[in-house]
């Protein structure tokens, strides 16, 4: 039981999901007093003013982490993989403590600008998520690893669609006075206090780059000579199929996994303030229902993922997760009343599985001693898409507000289309070879054969 990822996961990822509908409203608070007292208040101010908040603080957010992530992941390899997990929670707790102080003291929402570089500084997402990726596909076996991967997505998803729903009614139920929030910002405090102890004091990883014929679909009896040689050479197997496939495919994962990224948070991040914006004019409990919308998808993803997975290759389950997102974001682009957004949610229903199968994919392809290296190296590029992608929607968005403000998410769909590319190409070359290695392995029994004879 010490071994096991998904409290960790569940916990932070609460505790995620409480902070962020607490900042949102609390930025929304924030301005809302600010324009009341100018003569040009408007709800397009407010929203511009949101809008350029959220710029600097993905930016800073997103960026501040090149500084420490590839040294912490490097860390996790060589030493123990805790240093990579406690360092980035430890970073979450000190910066949402900043968030508990600026509502009881009343500081300038700029303050939240300084938490971000303290939250980057320690790793932030992109050291702690690469690092939960890498211990799970280290102690899991090649053909149950998408399947593993998407598990922990699926903790992930549950923990936050309970704390969507609980966040708003809890920022609006429970307050002291006219400060709203300062409970649901407790408990993302407490919780990632949890968290930390329970990294530290609890959580066993296993040492990296071991092979244990146990975990693997090909364990056998220990007694047996020939047992013992299948064993070997199932492990020499698995490290040798990391060493054989083109880096082209290497890089088309890459490029697959960037392209959708920047399609999906480009649109997510303008999603929460098409919420506040008339015609819907969402409040705090229709802002938490809708994240927890989003968080079904993490549901229906595990069980599509459980499903074709038992009889389609990885690159066309990538394939459908893509469709799916474009599909439902085309529709986001067009909503006007709650029932069709919810609509447009349903149809997202399988858009988490391309990048935990890529990363699946990714970790066949490479030693199981540098998958921390690896998979932050893929956080990172997703990160520094991110933050690109982060401004100019946010700009694109001010830009297009007065006419059209679902231009962001056609340009989602559309870029989320090209993504199914380089994976078209991924799906191609490993056609070619498996069927090569099929020959190969044709020809080699018939020559056995032939020298048996």
């Amino acid at each position: 039981m010490k071994a096991w990822i998904e409290p960790l996961v569940a916990g932070a990822q609460l505790a995620s999901a409480f902070y962020d509908t607490g900042l949102l409203l609390v930025v929304k608070n924030y301005y809302n007093q600010t324009n009341s007292s100018s003569a040009h208040s408007s709800e397009e101010t407010q929203q511009k003013a949101i809008s350029d908040f959220y710029i600097v603080y993905h930016l800073v957010d997103g960026l501040t982490p090149l500084l420490s992530a590839y040294g912490l992941a490097w860390l996790g390899d060589r030493v123990n993989r805790k240093i990579s997990i406690c360092v980035p929670l430890s970073g979450y707790l000190l910066s949402r403590c900043l968030l508990l102080l600026l509502v009881l003291l009343a500081w300038p929402i700029e303050v939240m600008y300084g938490a971000a570089v303290l939250h980057g500084l320690t790793g932030g997402f992109t050291t702690y998520w690469a690092s939960i990726m890498a211990l799970v596909s280290q102690g899991s076996s090649e053909s149950r690893r998408s399947l593993r991967l998407i598990h922990i997505e699926l903790i992930y998803g549950i923990a936050g669609f309970v704390g969507s729903i609980a966040s708003g009614h809890l920022f609006v139920t429970f307050h002291l006075g006219y400060q709203h929030g300062i409970v649901l910002i407790s408990c993302s405090v407490a919780l990632y206090a949890l968290c930390v102890i329970y990294s530290l004091f609890v959580l066993r990883v296993p040492k990296p780059g071991v092979c244990d014929p146990a975990t693997s679909t090909h364990a056998v009896q220990p007694d047996s000579n020939l047992a013992n040689e299948e064993t070997l050479l199932f492990c020499s197997s698995e490290s040798s199929s990391h060493l054989g496939p083109a880096k082209s495919i290497i890089v088309l994962l890459f490029v697959g996994a960037i392209l959708y990224d920047l399609a999906v948070v480009g649109s997510m991040n303008v999603l929460p303030l098409f919420f506040l914006k008339k015609p819907l004019s969402w409040g705090p409990e229709y802002v938490g229902y809708a994240n927890a919308a989003g968080y079904v998808i993490f549901i229906t993803s595990f069980l599509g993922v459980f499903v074709f997975s038992k009889f389609l290759r990885d690159t066309t389950m990538i394939m459908i997760g893509m469709v799916s997102f474009s599909a439902g974001i085309f529709i986001m682009a067009f909503v006007r009343w709650t029932f069709l957004f919810y609509i447009a949610r349903s149809v997202m229903l399988f858009a988490l599985i391309p990048l935990p199968t890529i990363r699946s994919l990714l970790s066949k392809h490479v030693e199981a001693s540098t998958y921390g290296k690896v998979f932050v190296l893929l956080q990172l590029s997703l990160v520094i898409t991110g933050v690109v992608t982060s401004t100019a929607y946010n700009k694109i968005y001010q830009h297009t507000l007065g006419w059209f403000s679902g231009f962001c998410f056609l340009l989602s769909c559309a870029i989320s289309c090209l993504s199914l590319i380089p994976i078209s190409f991924v799906a191609y070359k490993q056609r070619a070879q498996s069927g090569l290695a099929e020959r190969l392995a044709n020809q080699k029994q018939l020559s056995t054969s032939e020298a048996a004879l």
